[in-house]
């Protein structure tokens, strides 16, 4: 649900989901009308669609258990891609494995100095490396969440509060925001530019 979706708007449904469909076995039975109708309001249906089709198969084909790996949650459900996967993995199993959605390629980018185009499937994979080098192993699922939530309340893009940040003392960007390449097509690295082990 979460999904570019804010946590504020998802709560409500998020709630109403959970109390109509408790477990995975619940989700499995109702229709995809029931779906779309609870979904209502939230867009990006194919979500909801998504979850119901994960939902089927956990229960029809791999015997209700849910898989615990980022690979496998990749591997075997419909929908989940390398962040949910990472983020389901870590957050409701321990994995230690990165996520990297919008908030986290800002504040990676940041943190490094990167401008560089962060749509580039090479930026991209550079900063799953990053985000995985940097995940705290003995609590992935917190670290991510924490990072994810820097990145939406923190390190926002306009305007970020560089002063209240918790990582302040390790961001080459600090303070500097403004005047960092921007990341896009046409973005450049900036200078001091360093990578995960480099």
């Amino acid at each position: 649900m979460l999904q570019q979706t804010q946590v504020a708007t998802v709560i409500d449904y998020y709630n109403r989901w959970m109390q109509k469909w408790p477990t995975l076995q619940a989700l499995a039975q109702a229709s995809l009308e029931e779906v779309n109708e609870l979904w209502a309001g939230l867009g990006y249906y194919s979500r909801g669609k998504r979850l119901q089709e994960a939902a089927r198969k956990v229960v029809s084909e791999l015997a209700g258990r849910m898989p615990r790996t980022a690979e496998d949650l990749q591997k075997l459900l419909p929908g989940v891609g390398r962040y949910t996967a990472g983020a389901i993995a870590s957050i409701s199993y321990g994995q230690a494995t990165g996520v990297v959605d919008g908030n986290v390629i800002r504040v990676l980018c940041r943190l490094r100095c990167i401008g560089a185009d962060s749509s580039s499937p090479a930026v991209i994979d550079r900063l799953w490396d990053m985000a995985n080098a940097l995940v705290d192993r003995s609590r992935p699922g917190d670290f991510n969440q924490a990072l994810m939530e820097l990145g939406a309340t923190v390190c926002v893009p306009k305007a970020p509060l560089c002063g209240e940040c918790p990582v302040k003392q390790h961001c080459r960007a600090r303070s500097r925001v403004s005047t960092m390449p921007k990341c896009g097509p046409k973005g450049l690295p900036c200078m001091g530019t360093r990578w995960a082990g480099g």
